[in-house]
């Protein structure tokens, strides 16, 4: 009976050898992918660079203040300012009432063209490029558009509600529209986005759901809400809660059409946030504000992704 021996090299362990071999595995694969994690480490530290310092460097102003040049802790005076503050409750009932009004038709009036277009068969790609045509001017050149149409006086919609025998509206020259009129202008500037997202939704739909639908004699409106809403409720859930966080720290529009008023009825927590930075020169009160708002959204962005989820387990 003939018994082979084998034997590793001179030198090495043969425990080690697996331990080797992985190494060797994961210097070639970084070795491979080299220009890939290159491109990762670059996009990661402008991304920290540019959104996680500023609200580590956020925070960490809110609990200091700047006295004759230096700077000196002063625990939560700041926070103590602002809600001290008789614009701040105004200012949130402001943010509140635009995100309201928002959701209303911001949220709805996007997945509604999304359902329109979709039903066309030959011109979905000239629909898309006028959908989207407001994303791509300028924000500020595009609300400055908005001005001249809504000025009382000489405006394009006042012009067409008296050729209508309709009656005229001051828009932003009212504290009743002035809120409304910045919900109509930020809708027209930013559906198109979400109007593009609810479309590549629904085009991934079965065209058999539908076809069943009709089968059982499901009119347009009851195979949109037992079809589409269902089939989309993931993408709608995720858009609602985007809108919401963006809604809330509106600041353009209020900045441009209105500078917060008539009276104030259009400032919001942003520009209050704004006012505190750059007109009163209290940054660190600015940051407090800024810390507040971030608290309100992350609390709110962390019950509804738990209601979310729960409704989905159920």
């Amino acid at each position: 009976m003939t018994t082979t021996l084998t034997r590793g090299r001179p030198g090495t362990d043969p425990a080690r050898t697996p331990d080797r071999s992985r190494g060797g595995a994961l210097r070639r694969a970084l070795a491979r992918n080299l220009r890939a994690h290159a491109f990762l480490i670059g996009a990661l530290l402008c991304f920290a660079l540019f959104t996680w310092y500023p609200m580590v460097r956020e925070i960490v102003m809110s609990f200091q203040k700047v006295r004759y040049g230096e700077t000196h802790w002063v625990g939560l005076d700041n926070f103590r300012q602002i809600f001290a503050d008789p614009e701040f409750w105004p200012a949130w009932r402001h943010t509140l009432e635009y995100t309201g009004i928002a959701l209303v038709f911001g949220f709805v009036a996007p997945f509604v063209t999304a359902i329109v277009i979709n039903e066309f068969r030959h011109a979905q790609s000239y629909l898309r490029i006028l959908v989207y045509l407001p994303v791509m001017l300028p924000p500020v050149a595009g609300i400055l558009l908005f001005k001249y149409f809504m000025d009382p006086g000489y405006g394009l919609f006042n012009q067409i509600l008296e050729f209508l025998h309709l009656p005229t509206s001051s828009w932003l020259a009212s504290q009743d529209t002035a809120m409304f009129s910045l919900v109509i202008v930020s809708t027209w500037a930013n559906m198109g986005s979400a109007t593009l997202v609810y479309l590549a939704a629904l085009q991934s739909i079965p065209g058999e759901l539908y076809e069943a639908a009709e089968l059982d004699g499901a009119g347009l409106l009851r195979r949109i809400w037992h079809v589409t809403v269902p089939q989309t409720r993931l993408i709608l859930s995720l858009m609602l809660m985007l809108q919401v966080v963006a809604t809330m720290q509106m600041f353009t529009e209020s900045f441009v059409l209105t500078g917060g008023g008539p009276q104030g009825s259009t400032t919001t927590v942003v520009y209050m946030l704004y006012n505190y930075a750059f007109n009163f020169d209290k940054f660190n009160t600015a940051a407090a504000l800024g810390v507040v708002l971030l608290l309100v959204l992350g609390a709110f962005s962390a019950l509804y992704l738990w209601l979310d989820r729960r409704g989905g387990e159920e």
